[in-house]
């Protein structure tokens, strides 16, 4: 028997790859993100490549997986393929305290981040 397939969320043209529980806090991650919003897939990994920020590797990590998504599963042409969405959105935050002076207590927030990017086909103009 089984379930019922599942209607496709994206266009035929597009692939989609996540990233969660990044260990980075979303403003960070969206700084990086929006370097390679809308550009060719192969200028954001060559801008990716030589980030100094340190989860510029993670992005690019989920940037190929996008492309290798879009390629194998999707029978899309990588040459083609430009960033379409970079989101991000907050994920799990664990809380951790520290001593303050006089007997009171400071929070910490150790955040974590989910990080969605959708690369998408796009014909040549001329």
């Amino acid at each position: 028997m089984g379930k019922a397939k599942r209607e496709r969320v994206l266009a035929d043209n597009e692939a989609l790859a996540k990233a969660r529980m990044m260990h980075v806090s979303s403003q960070k991650l969206d700084l990086v993100a929006g370097l390679i919003r809308g550009k060719k897939v192969s200028a954001a990994l060559a801008d990716l490549s030589f980030s100094r920020k340190r989860v510029a590797g993670d992005v690019k990590k989920t940037l190929e997986s996008a492309v290798a998504n879009a390629e194998n599963n999707h029978q899309l042409d990588v040459d083609s393929l430009v960033v379409a969405e970079a989101h991000v959105g907050p994920a799990l935050m664990m809380k951790r305290w520290t001593p303050r002076g006089r007997g009171r207590v400071g929070r910490i927030r150790k955040r974590f981040s989910n990080l969605t990017i959708v690369v998408r086909e796009v014909e040549e103009s001329a």
